[in-house]
């Protein structure tokens, strides 16, 4: 048994989270190993208060205060587990950065996360998420997790189909959500891999710089060119990046849209439509406008920024009226990425 972290009260959450907002934890901990987590969660000053796992902050969103326990893992490995000429299978640690996880990959031509370059946070919150970009999301990769259990203490595995992957989504926003805290994620990637170059601007990006049969490297490069020019970087201004998810809508529903707006963007998904929360937001005059310190950024409508000293009441109150505007000139529903802890 591993001995317990030093455990902290009263803690200052500005620097863990990318929004940049002051708030405080009532208690936390940065736990490395599984024993030790297990351990913390048997002790009776924590039984029953709330917990909340937190990684590299990138997806959340604190309203107010944290009364409970703030868990950060730290445990950032990854091994491997089975390699053969074709497949390479990984175990990741629920620390590990994503990006230099895909970078990592990428650099052994280790191909399946090529088009996830830059997205931030860490690997523990990928599969809550179920991040994706450019064409590819995590499922495609995705073998099975191990979490442990905050009520039990106990270590359970979750395969593809138990997570009950989707859109932005998973069981772990919703029926077990707050119930376990993942600890690794295994992945399975291809040697010899046939990349996806499905997405418009990522095609287009390629055919601008003249490659016409791209490698992994070359999709992760343009990926991250795509993204630095468009997302603002959290170390410069505070943004969980995108703010909403892309609505998906009925087929009749978006015919109905479309004759009222024939220039509306949208992309098939299944046997419904995606159309793209930054075109309806800046429909609505929403790009680049700021209030207070909060504000949308200029360059991309669906990044809320912090710039300075916005509270998270701030930052949820602009979402909220940006919510409402689209709401009223298209009848669509937006709803955030972003975990929101109030």
């Amino acid at each position: 048994m591993s001995d317990l972290p030093t455990i902290y009260e009263h803690f200052d959450l500005t620097d863990h989270n990318t929004m940049g907002i002051s708030a405080q934890a009532r208690y936390f901990v940065s736990i490395e190993y599984v024993d030790q987590l297990q351990a913390l969660l048997k002790k009776p000053q924590f039984l029953e208060l709330p917990k909340l796992m937190l990684g590299g902050g990138s997806n959340v969103l604190f309203v107010d205060d944290f009364e409970g326990l703030v868990i950060h893992l730290e445990n950032s490995e990854y091994r491997v587990d089975k390699e053969t000429e074709e497949e390479i299978v990984i175990t990741v640690g629920a620390g590990k950065n994503w990006h230099e996880l895909v970078l990592d990959c990428v650099e052994k031509g280790w191909g399946g996360i090529e088009n996830l370059s830059l997205i931030p946070g860490s690997m523990g919150a990928a599969p809550i998420q179920n991040i994706g970009a450019y064409g590819v999301e995590l499922e495609e990769v995705f073998m099975h997790l191990r979490a442990v259990h905050i009520e039990t203490g106990e270590i359970r595995v979750f395969d593809k189909e138990q997570c009950l992957f989707g859109y932005r989504n998973s069981i772990f926003k919703n029926e077990l959500k707050g119930q376990n805290i993942i600890t690794d994620v295994t992945l399975k990637l291809r040697k010899h891999h046939e990349v996806n170059t499905s997405y418009r601007a990522l095609s287009d990006k390629l055919a601008e710089k003249g490659i016409k049969d791209p490698n992994i490297k070359q999709v992760s490069d343009a990926v991250i060119e795509i993204r630095q020019s468009k997302l603002p970087d959290p170390a410069d201004i505070g943004n969980t990046g995108s703010f909403f998810k892309n609505p998906v809508i009925s087929k009749d529903n978006f015919n109905k849209l479309q004759g009222e707006f024939p220039e509306i963007p949208h992309y098939p998904a299944g046997n419904k439509i995606k159309i793209p929360a930054a075109w309806l937001i800046d429909q609505c005059g929403w790009k680049g406008k700021r209030v207070g310190d909060a504000g949308v950024h200029k360059m991309q409508a669906l990044v809320i920024v912090n710039y300075g000293s916005a509270t998270g009441e701030d930052i949820m109150s602009l979402a909220k009226k940006i919510q409402n505007s689209v709401k009223k000139k298209f009848g669509v529903e937006l709803i955030p990425e972003v975990n929101i802890i109030e």
